[in-house]
């Protein structure tokens, strides 16, 4: 896999009420999952482990997901390519403290806060 140029961690966040209004709507869920800080890139909350896996465990393996996705999009150097998540998911709350990490090779650690920006609405 040689084409590949690194592993990165990457934490996909959701303002639930939002997506839950634009699913709702008909309407796609983009401002749910784009808002300011809501994907970092390099779970453990408050010392409580959320989610925890493995690639080997995901339905498709890494050089699969490559060989499909660049065959309908081109892919280029520096490209991340975000995978899903194991299960585990759930509400975070404002002063929790989220760590996440790739075993042997990563670990980053965010400050829950209060959105500085309202979401827009539907």
């Amino acid at each position: 896999m040689d084409y590949i140029g690194g592993y990165a961690l990457a934490l996909d966040m959701t303002a639930k009420e939002y997506h839950a209004s634009a699913m709702a709507s008909g309407l796609p869920c983009t401002l749910a999952k784009a808002q300011d800080t809501f994907t970092p890139i390099s779970s453990v909350v408050d010392d409580e482990i959320r989610q925890k896996g493995w690639t080997k465990d995901m339905i498709y393996n890494v050089p699969y997901l490559i060989s499909y996705i660049s065959s309908v999009m081109t892919l280029f150097k520096g490209d991340v390519i975000l995978t899903g998540t194991p299960e585990g998911i759930g509400p975070v709350k404002i002063g929790q403290k989220i760590t996440a990490g790739i075993t042997g090779l990563s670990e980053v650690q965010f400050d829950v806060g209060r959105r500085v920006k309202p979401l827009l609405s539907c």
